[in-house]
C-alpha cells in the first residue's frame, strides 16, 4: 500500500478540505493501535467474551453427498454476536473511537447487519448512534430495524436517489461533514477513502486468521478454493488476507441480479458493465455510465446492492489473485433453500450467492479437493423476502391475518 491507501491505482483519499484534518486524526489513531499488540490483544479478548469467537468451521457433509465431489466446509460467520461478520469491524472501531473520545457514531446499512452491529457496539460502550438506510432497504429488511431502534439507534430512511445503500453512505457523509468533533463514522465495508479500507479488513482479518487455522487443525491441508460473497468486500477480503501467500484459489461473488445481460444486477468485478472511477472519497470499479453518473443496481440481497467495490479488491481483480464470479437471484434463493433441506443452515442471501459458485463448481473436483464457504451471517433478516421468493401459501396468509389485526 502507498501513501495515502492506494492499492496501485485504486483507493487514496478524495476528501472535502473540511474533512482532511479529521481523517489525519482517524489515521494516526489507527496507525498508532495497529502498532500497539495490547490493542489487538484487547480487541481479540473482547471478540472472544462478547462475540463468541472464534467461529467455527462446519463440514457440510450432506452437501458434500449429495454433489459427490470435493468436501464442502463453512466458516460460520453467521454465529457471531448480531448474525454476522460486521460485529467484527464495528467492535474494533469502537475500540478506536473510545481513544479518540468521540461520543457519537453514524454509519449506514444495506441489509440491516451493520446497523445492527453498530447500534449493538454503541450500547456496550455507551454512544449515541444514528443509522441512515435507504427506504427500499427499510422496507425489505423491517426486522433490523426493529432491532436497531430497539437498541437505542436513531433510524433515518433516506428517500433521495435510488434509496439504497449508495444513498446510505451519502447521507453519513453528510452528517459527519456537520458533527465531526463530536462524530465517528463507522462506515462498514472496505470502501470509501483511506483508511477505511485497510481498517475495516484489518478488523475483518480475524475470520480468515481463525479460519486458516481451524481446517489445518481439522484435516491437516489447506482448502483448494475459498468462496466469499462480495458487496464492498469486507467478508470476502477478511476471509482471503491470511490465505494470500498460499496455493488456494480465492473467488469471490458479486450479485448478478435478474441476470448479468439484463443490466439489473450489482457486479462490478465480474461484468463488463463497470469503469474506474472516483466517489464517495475513493477511485474503483464503478457501475456508471459514460457521464460518471451511477447507474441503478439490483440484487435480492440488500448487502450487496452498491455500486462500487473495495479498492483492495478491485487491485487484485487486476492481478487475477482473485477470481471473480456472479449469481443470480433465482440461483442464490435455490442454493439458500439447498443449503437449509441438506444442513439445516439458513445463510443470509448476500452469503448464499457464495454457495451458489461452490455448488457449481464442487462436483468436478475430487474428494481430496477442500472448498470453505464464508457463511458471512445468517438469514433470519431475510424472511419476508425469503418468504416471497418461495412464495409460501401459509406466510402469507399469516402476514394478511396480522394486517388485519393491526386494523381492527
Amino acid at each position: 500500500m502507498k501513501d495515502r491507501g492506494y492499492y496501485e491505482k485504486f483507493g487514496g483519499a478524495y476528501l472535502p478540505e473540511i474533512l482532511v484534518a479529521t481523517f489525519d486524526e482517524l489515521v494516526e489513531t489507527f496507525q498508532t493501535a495497529k502498532n500497539d499488540s495490547g490493542f489487538w490483544q484487547e480487541y481479540v479478548d473482547m471478540m472472544s467474551t462478547y462475540s463468541c469467537r472464534p467461529t467455527p468451521i462446519t463440514f457440510a457433509q450432506n452437501l458434500t453427498r449429495h454433489f459427490g465431489g470435493a468436501r464442502i466446509y463453512i466458516k460460520r460467520e453467521d454465529l457471531n454476536h448480531t448474525g454476522a461478520h460486521k460485529a467484527n469491524n464495528v467492535i474494533g472501531q469502537g475500540l478506536l473511537v473510545k481513544r479518540m473520545g468521540k461520543t457519537r457514531v453514524i454509519a449506514e446499512t444495506g441489509a440491516g447487519q451493520h446497523g445492527v452491529a453498530t447500534a449493538t457496539m454503541a450500547a456496550k460502550f455507551g454512544f449515541k448512534c444514528t443509522i441512515y438506510m435507504g427506504e427500499v432497504d427499510v422496507q425489505r429488511q423491517r426486522p433490523n430495524v426493529f432491532w436497531m431502534e430497539r437498541l437505542g439507534a436513531e433510524v433515518i430512511t433516506v428517500k433521495e436517489g435510488t434509496r439504497i445503500l449508495k444513498d446510505a453512505i451519502n447521507e453519513s457523509f453528510r452528517d459527519w461533514v456537520t458533527n465531526m468533533d463530536s462524530t465517528h463514522y463507522v462506515l462498514g465495508t472496505a470502501c470509501g477513502p483511506h483508511p477505511f479500507p485497510e481498517m475495516v479488513s484489518f478488523f475483518q482479518s480475524i475470520i480468515g486468521q481463525e479460519a486458516r487455522k481451524q481446517i489445518l487443525e481439522q484435516v491437516d491441508a489447506l482448502p483448494a478454493r475459498i468462496y466469499a460473497c462480495v458487496g464492498g468486500g469486507s467478508n470476502a477480503l477478511g476471509i482471503f488476507n491470511a490465505f494470500l501467500d498460499d496455493p488456494v484459489e480465492l473467488v469471490g461473488v458479486e450479485a448478478g441480479g435478474e441476470g448479468i445481460e439484463t443490466g439489473r444486477h450489482a457486479s462490478r468485478l465480474s461484468s463488463k458493465d463497470a469503469s474506474i472511477g472516483v466517489a464517495q472519497g475513493y477511485k474503483t470499479y464503478f457501475l456508471q455510465n459514460s457521464g460518471g453518473q451511477m447507474r441503478e443496481t439490483h440484487s435480492v440481497a440488500a448487502g450487496l446492492d452498491y455500486v462500487g467495490v473495495s479498492p483492495i479488491l478491485a487491485q487484485y481483480a487486476e492481478t487475477g489473485r482473485i477470481r471473480y464470479e456472479a449469481a443470480n437471484d433465482r440461483e442464490v434463493v435455490d442454493a439458500l433453500s439447498l443449503t437449509i433441506q441438506k444442513e439445516g443452515l439458513i445463510p443470509a442471501l448476500e452469503s448464499a450467492h457464495a454457495f451458489v459458485q461452490a455448488f457449481k463448481e464442487a462436483s468436478a473436483m475430487t474428494p481430496k479437493d477442500i472448498v470453505l464457504i464464508n457463511q458471512s451471517g445468517r438469514g433470519d433478516k431475510d424472511i419476508f423476502t425469503i418468504a416471497d421468493a418461495f412464495g409460501d401459501p401459509k406466510w402469507q396468509e399469516f402476514i394478511k391475518e396480522k394486517a388485519e389485526g393491526y386494523h381492527a
